[in-house]
């Protein structure tokens, strides 16, 4: 920027204005890096009409939020700006509130004063090739960090917006008187469709005293259901039958265990491949073949299978 350019700026808090002014070029056109804004004469700390915190520097006045967008933009040298005089200038701030200071305030200032920290050491160091592991993670925390300022920004635009809709909804009110006369010819008649003796037929339903709830045991002294009986019974009834679907496998069934039970005998023989699945569409009907041999080697091996489960 050459020497008396002056950029304006309009802050997001509240509509202030931070004029900025760049400081002289020097011959040569190279910036000096360790160069500081002067601290100029006037108070040092000063507060807007809603109480926010305002920056007062020979090169910027305004929000400190401000301050930042400024040099996001590159419209103000983060090494102009002497951070230690504003965070003092912050400190009296804080100290001048009292028991009124604003933790959200203090937040801010502290996410935006540690990004422009970090952007003032890199910008003061030596430019070059980054080869220490450690350097290069150091400026991947500093794109970090300034990320995570732009997504803060973000999140404090989206919260104005709200307590903006919020306070727009405050102005509207519900209903509260009756129905004006000039309407209450529009309602159509309330028609019951029940005599009175119907009427008292349903209040004696409603309002007869109902049974107290119990809970059934039917489910406690369940006999236990064998797996393997039912693939024997279902060995010998396929053998004669050649070819049977689940349901009238499972007609005789008396609850759902037995059902399932007489399902995992079915899974049971398909592992042995005695028998085939065939189910032409989904979720239709399961039918089941019998592949497993004759029905006198379907008894033997049932018996066996019965033998076994009697005495193993």
């Amino acid at each position: 920027m050459s020497g008396g350019t002056t950029a304006d700026g309009t802050g997001g808090a509240g509509g202030t204005t931070g004029d900025v002014t760049s400081a002289p070029d020097t011959p040569g056109g190279d910036r000096p890096a360790d160069r500081e804004a002067v601290p100029d004469t006037r108070p040092v700390a000063d507060e807007v009409a809603d109480g926010r915190f305002k920056v007062r520097l020979t090169n910027f006045e305004g929000p400190f939020d401000l301050l930042l967008q400024l040099i996001s933009q590159h419209t103000l040298d983060v090494t102009e700006v002497a951070l230690h005089r504003v965070t003092d200038d912050f400190i009296a701030h804080i100290r001048g509130l009292g028991d009124a200071w604003d933790l959200d305030e203090t937040t801010e200032f502290l996410v935006i004063a540690a990004t422009l920290l970090d952007l003032k050491a890199a910008r003061l160091l030596p430019q070059g090739d980054v080869e220490d592991e450690e350097d290069l993670a150091l400026l991947e925390a500093r794109d970090l960090l300034f990320a995570r300022l732009l997504q803060y920004r973000a999140y404090k635009q989206v919260a104005a917006l709200f307590a903006e809709l919020e306070q727009g909804a405050h102005r509207r009110y519900p209903r509260s008187v009756a129905l004006e006369r000039r309407f209450e010819g529009l309602l159509p008649e309330v028609m019951l469709g029940v005599d009175p003796r119907r009427f008292s037929e349903i209040a004696a339903v409603v309002f007869r005293p109902k049974p107290p709830p119990t809970v059934s045991t039917a489910h406690v002294h369940q006999h236990r259901i064998s797996v393997r009986e039912h693939a024997a019974l279902l060995r010998e009834r396929l053998a004669e039958l050649g070819t049977a679907t689940f349901t009238e496998l499972v007609a005789d069934c008396e609850n759902t265990l037995e059902v399932v039970a007489r399902f995992l005998g079915l899974l049971e023989l398909y592992r042995e491949k005695v028998l085939a699945f065939e189910q032409p569409e989904a979720l239709g009907e399961l039918s089941v073949t019998w592949v497993g041999g004759s029905l006198e080697e379907a008894r033997a091996v049932a018996a066996d299978d019965d033998e076994d489960e009697e005495y193993g």
